[in-house]
């Protein structure tokens, strides 16, 4: 691509030569406007519930337009803390704690913010888009400012530091023009693959309910099951509650700050969630002997679910032990030991869309849902003999290994691009090339 005619030193190590009649300043002479906001006291129903006001949190902040935040406060609150003030449209916030450090976002809105947010707004000879390439492109650098140990922070003093390369306001203009232009086509095209990864993993769920309700032989006779929701099922085949399969048990209290790298492993019901999908056998937490002394063991073949979660449709989420070690489960881990059926199709079953629907219609409990073992012993599963159960399995396996393959591709794919497009506005807000 094109080229200045003439650079010159930035005098910023980190970004080196600028085209020559660009100029360097600090942020800080750039914004009338630098400031943050505070969070009303949580809990106190009277500064949220009904609130009409927008309130950004760096949750809401992904490196896009924001045109609508998560929470909204109340007219008391913005009474009660003087701290609060609106930003108008335009402005650009950047998140200055923790994992979010860097993250920005571009006002569509007129919005008040928390105390991990800084905004820069009104701005002085420099277009608001430009600034906000600007600010995506320097993400690195800024998250290197970081300080602290497990929780880093940048501070305001840090943002209004920051030096920003700036071309004649008409050059700014034209190079926001093409970097909006250009990554809305680049983002179209993430978007189709995403929408790809989104079809893979309804024709996985798909494949799954298929195949534990009605088998992998399109042939083979059908009847009633006697069950509304389930409808018709193999002939040979049989419907058993879980209460049938073994007995139940629950795990006992690991504390997270007991989790170690190396040692005895074991599985929190947190983990069940994130670290897991339909089955375990290689463990990735541990814990020291000492804690073993109050925890319950597991041992292969053996089903976990999770006995709290935040809605309906996830909670009793359940996985199969598959690994050959003991290993240790902590509280909130329901545990359902059996030996009569094959535990991966029942993980699969126990997955499926007639099981979510059976384990969501007894949660309990609305801000933390729960389910317990007794709800999941009255759980229905459709049966084939056991053989069958091994092959439908093997079937289920080689089918989503196949989609996974294809779903591999497409992140690749989606990398490729979002590094192109990372790259693309860092090359041309820092003149590296002419885009007028």
């Amino acid at each position: 691509m094109e080229k200045y005619e003439k650079y010159k030193d930035s005098g910023i190590e980190w970004i080196g030569e600028i085209p020559e009649h660009w100029e360097v300043k600090k942020l800080n002479y750039c914004f009338s406007v630098i400031g943050s906001g505070t969070t009303p006291t949580a809990g106190k129903t009277e500064y949220y519930n009904n609130g009409e006001y927008n309130w950004l949190q760096t949750g809401d902040l992904n490196n896009f337009e924001i045109i609508e935040t998560s929470k909204k406060i109340t007219q008391e609150a913005l009474d009660d803390y003087s701290t609060l003030r609106f930003y108008p449209a335009n402005s650009i916030a950047i998140a200055m704690y923790g994992a979010t450090i860097g993250k920005t976002g571009l006002l569509k809105i007129k919005s008040t913010t928390n105390q991990a947010c800084c905004v820069l707004s009104e701005p002085i000879n420099l277009n608001s888009k430009f600034a906000f390439y600007w600010l995506n492109s320097i993400k690195n650098h800024i998250i290197s400012l970081s300080y602290g140990g497990g929780q880093p922070n940048i501070n305001q003093e840090q943002i209004r530091s920051l030096k920003i390369q700036n071309p004649p306001p008409e050059e700014q203009t034209a190079i926001a023009n093409y970097l909006d232009r250009k990554t809305a086509e680049i983002d179209e095209l993430i978007a189709d693959k995403k929408r790809l990864l989104e079809l893979y993993e309804e024709e996985k769920t798909a494949i799954i309910n298929q195949a534990v309700t009605k088998g992998i032989n399109p042939g083979v006779p059908m009847k009633d099951s006697g069950i509304e929701w389930l409808g018709v099922i193999p002939e040979h085949w049989e419907v058993k509650r879980i209460a049938t399969f073994g007995s139940f048990s629950k795990g006992k209290g690991i504390p997270r700050s007991e989790l170690k790298d190396d040692g005895f492993p074991a599985i929190l019901y947190g983990d069940i969630y994130t670290k897991y999908d339909i089955k375990a056998d290689v463990i990735k937490n541990h814990i020291n002997e000492e804690t073993t002394k109050t925890s319950v063991a597991i041992e292969k073949g053996d089903l976990l679910f999770t006995g709290s979660g935040e809605t309906a449709e996830d909670i009793g989420k359940c996985i199969a032990y598959l690994g050959e070690e003991t290993v240790y489960v902590g509280g909130d881990v329901i545990i359902l030991r059996q030996k009569k059926h094959n535990s991966l199709f029942l993980s699969y079953s126990l997955s499926s869309n007639s099981s979510i629907f059976q384990k969501a219609s007894m949660a309990k409990g609305q801000i933390i849902i729960h389910i317990y073992a007794s709800n999941l012993r009255e759980i229905y599963l459709p049966i084939p003999p056991k053989e069958e159960q091994t092959a439908i399995v093997q079937f289920i396996e080689t089918e989503i290994s196949r989609i996974n393959l294809k779903a591999e591709k497409n992140k690749k794919l989606i990398d490729l691009l979002t590094e192109y497009r990372t790259a693309l506005i860092s090359e041309v807000v820092t003149g590296k090339i002419k885009v007028i």
